[in-house]
């Protein structure tokens, strides 16, 4: 997904509230935005070029 392995490995680093759908970095307790307790990891590119 990234073009270099260095981007790849901080793309995959980011959570995302279940709530408002906002990106938080990885050590977070709660959600910058809205303040929830509850993450998800960013899902990973499982695509395949053909």
């Amino acid at each position: 997904m990234a073009k270099f392995p260095e981007a790849e490995i901080e793309f995959n680093k980011i959570k995302i509230c279940l709530k408002c759908k906002t990106r938080n970095p990885k050590g977070v307790k709660k959600c910058r935005k809205c303040g929830y307790t509850t993450f998800r990891p960013k899902k990973k590119d499982t695509k395949k070029k053909a």
